[in-house]
């Protein structure tokens, strides 16, 4: 009953965007549908395992898109993602590393899709356990806390953390984080 109820949020999820939307997620739900439905319980479940990938490899394309344009005098590299499955805790990623004039440089990194955000979010929500992870700091109208290397570590609608490392001063680390587009990172 469990395996039914999520193919069927898993098929509703993807096809929700367009009728005409076939592509490689579709068609590993097409395919799990049909499996299942002739009795092949793990050429079903190898399939939603393939289109949870490829939803996770979406997803992480979208962050690559939400990662902020280098600042003044800034050189950024090409972005990166990855997704990871279900069996390594699950993740979904995007992160791009920027080079200031001065040779320090600032990684942001945006991660979604994975269980260890949501139990990272609690310590957000509690503002004592998280001022004792560093100091807390607005960036718009989140909170996020700042190590005391200068580091940025946000978590955005309990399922996305936002983090701003590297080798730059921490006046620089905070002005990446502020660049990031947190609003459209909500709204996924």
């Amino acid at each position: 009953m469990l395996f039914i109820r999520v193919l069927t949020v898993m098929f509703f999820v993807v096809s929700a965007g367009s009728a005409a939307f076939a592509d490689d997620i579709t068609d590993a739900i097409d395919q799990a549908r049909k499996d299942y439905q002739s009795g092949d319980f793990a050429g079903a479940k190898q399939s939603l395992d393939t289109a949870s990938q490829l939803i996770g490899q979406k997803n992480a394309e979208n962050f690559a898109a939400l990662l902020p344009a280098p600042l003044p005098g800034w050189k950024a590299e090409k972005a990166e993602t990855a997704s990871v499955g279900v069996a390594m805790f699950g993740a979904s990623s995007a992160s791009r590393r920027y080079t200031g004039p001065d040779g320090k440089d600032v990684e942001v990194r945006i991660t979604g899709d994975s269980a260890m955000v949501m139990q990272f979010a609690q310590l957000f929500m509690n503002p004592a356990i998280a001022g004792a992870m560093g100091k807390l700091v607005r960036v718009g109208s989140q909170r996020a806390i700042q190590t005391h290397e200068g580091d940025v570590n946000m978590v955005i609608s309990n399922k996305y953390l936002v983090s701003v490392t590297g080798s730059a001063p921490a006046e620089a680390k905070l002005a990446y984080a502020q660049a990031v587009d947190i609003a459209k990172l909500s709204k996924m």
